[in-house]
Parts: C-alpha cells; sequence; structure tokens
C-alpha cells in the first residue's frame, strides 16, 4: 500500500511539473506579460471617458465637466459630442457635414443610457445635434428610431430649431467632388472618418455612450451609417461595458460590430482583445477589409480602455485623472 501510495504521489508532482513546464513557456510568459502591461496601462480610476479620433479632445473637455461634477455618464456623452456636432470646421459630424451625393447633408446618431434604454435618429436633417435628439427619441417615445421627415418633425415638437447645415465651404467640396468623381462616394480611411464615438464611465460606475455623424461623404441620397444602429455603431451593456465604432458603416452593420465587442467583454476579454475580435470577424467575413478603415473603441465597468483598427490612423481621445490625452490606435494590416 505503501509503494502504491508513493508511486501516485510520484505521478501527481509529475504531472503537476508538466502542467508547470506549460504555462512557463518563454511565448507564453511574453504574451501574458504584454497583455498584464496592456490592462495596467488602461486601468483607470473612474470617472473616465473615452471618444474616437482627434476632435474627441474637444469633447471630452465638455464631458469631463460633467463628470468632474459627479453628474451622469449620459449628461457628460451628450454634452460631449454636442460640442462637435456644432463645430462647422468639422465635416464628418453634424453642422457643416459634408453632403450626401445630392447635396444634402443627412445625420445618424444614436445613444445608450445605463438602464439599457436607446433612442436614434437616421436620415435627420436640419438640425444641428442629431445626438440630442436621439436622447428624446428614447426618453420620450415608446421606440427606439426615427427616421427622416418623422424624425424632424420630432424634432422641431421637441423645441429643436431647423438650420441649413450645409456650410459654404461644405458646398464648396461638394460642387467639385461633382466635377471630378462621378458620383463615387469618398473613400473611409485615416484622411476621411465620418463618426465620433463617445463611452463615459460616471463616480457612480455607470456607464453610457452616444455616436453621431453626417455619414459617408457624398454617399447615395437616403443611406444610412452604423451610428443610427444600436449593436452596429454603438452598444453598451451597464454590467459589462461599451462600445462603439468609426469607418466605412456598411462593413459594421454586416457584422453588428459594436455589439460583438461588448459580448468579447462579457466573455472575459479584456477592451483591446474584444475589439480586435471584432476587426477580425471583418477581416473573416468581408474579403475587400483591405480596401477601407473600421476603428472599435471600448470601455469596460472596470475603466480598462481598449481600442483597435483595420489600417493604421485610428486614434482616440481619453480623458481620466484630470489629464485628456489623444492616443493611437493599434491595428491589423502592418508591413
Amino acid at each position: 500500500m505503501a509503494s502504491r501510495r508513493k508511486f501516485i504521489l510520484n505521478a501527481l508532482t509529475l504531472t503537476s511539473a508538466a502542467a508547470f513546464t506549460k504555462v512557463a513557456l518563454p511565448s507564453e510568459k511574453i504574451s501574458r506579460r504584454i497583455e498584464n502591461l496592456s490592462r495596467s496601462k488602461t486601468k483607470i480610476t473612474k470617472p473616465v471617458v473615452v471618444s474616437t479620433w482627434n476632435f474627441g479632445m474637444p469633447a471630452n473637455e465638455a464631458a469631463w465637466k460633467v463628470l468632474s461634477a459627479n453628474g451622469r455618464c449620459l449628461d457628460a456623452v451628450e454634452k460631449g459630442v454636442n460640442v462637435v456636432e456644432a463645430d462647422p470646421k468639422i465635416n464628418t459630424v453634424g453642422y457643416g457635414g459634408l453632403p450626401d451625393r445630392d447635396g444634402y447633408v443627412t445625420l445618424d446618431a444614436c445613444i445608450m443610457d445605463e438602464f439599457g434604454n436607446a433612442g436614434s435618429v437616421a436620415f435627420l436633417q436640419d438640425i444641428v445635434h442629431a445626438s440630442s435628439v436621439a436622447r428624446k427619441v428614447m426618453e420620450k417615445t415608446p421606440h427606439v428610431m426615427l427616421v427622416g421627415s418623422g424624425a424632424q418633425e420630432f424634432a422641431l415638437a421637441n423645441g429643436f430649431k431647423k438650420v441649413n447645415l450645409l456650410t459654404k465651404e461644405s458646398k464648396e467640396r461638394w460642387q467639385k467632388w461633382l466635377k471630378q468623381n462621378n458620383y463615387t462616394p469618398m473613400k473611409i480611411d485615416e484622411h476621411n472618418h465620418d463618426t465620433i464615438g463617445m463611452l463615459a464611465l460616471d463616480s457612480a460606475g455607470n456607464i453610457a455612450g452616444v455616436c453621431t455623424t453626417s455619414g459617408l461623404a457624398f454617399k447615395m441620397h437616403g443611406r444610412v451609417a452604423d451610428s443610427a444602429i444600436i449593436g452596429a455603431g454603438l452598444f453598451s451593456d451597464n454590467n459589462v461595458g461599451a462600445a462603439a465604432a468609426t469607418g466605412l458603416g456598411e462593413a459594421v452593420i454586416k457584422t453588428a460590430g459594436s455589439h460583438i465587442v461588448v459580448e468579447q467583454m462579457r466573455l472575459g476579454k479584456s477592451p483591446l482583445e474584444a475589439c480586435k475580435a471584432a476587426v477580425n470577424r471583418i477581416a473573416e467575413m468581408q474579403k475587400n477589409y483591405k480596401d477601407f478603415q473600421v476603428g472599435y473603441l471600448a470601455l469596460n465597468k472596470d475603466g480598462e480602455i481598449g481600442a483597435y483598427a483595420i489600417q493604421k490612423g485610428f486614434q482616440y481621445a481619453v480623458y481620466a485623472d484630470g489629464e485628456n490625452k489623444l492616443i493611437d490606435s493599434d491595428y491589423l494590416i502592418k508591413g
């Protein structure tokens, strides 16, 4: 019996040693160290606000004023993107946005709060703050989405003012494009992106998000972006985290990209890993993925941040611990 017990103990020891040897392989050690380093660099004490692209910097400033006063995450993201929507110098969102191929500026936006409520507008014309109209849809109607003239009528009935969104500069660019491009939409890349997505974690530990755009420049009249679609351009779950997309909306819609990111975080992946999974899904499913840009930005309940894109050039802004930073995202296609 003693020798049998000794044999079993020796076998267990060898098994444990083998298992330890497998865990301690150098490549796996390095991978774990990189992952831990990524987590330590991106884990931030709440509140925190993140947003897409360099125009996220001034948007973050406005959102931070709300968050630093212990304000609600939903109020923060709305106030943040309102800054970009109202800036005529930014021609991919709101006032001053580049028009469709027929010369009309049409806006798409969606918003989600910490209770799982959602609102959206699509093909909205002559209203500057599409994100705020989306919030009204969420709070004042039994619906999630209003579109076109119905969305505009709703906005006007709720106190929004009618404004010509086509600025002189955007009109001139459209007229130039008409002569040169034969009705071909502008390519989505690092020089032409069409969305601000913003995610915020407030002092109470709640998460909300918003996504708003004037859409693909010189698109077909009636085209709707992923920014109007819950689960594509934006998705948020207060138990897990939130994600937003930017880039070619058609590619995001086909994969329900932001929903993938949040579900991957639900399964235990870090925000960076989750964004990578969503980008990889596009690469697996869409053969022409090298011809366009899509980027994802994610924030989880622990304050961890992650971003990943198809191509080089995607940037995101992070405001936390009293500091606003612009960060270059990692990306899939290298070399």
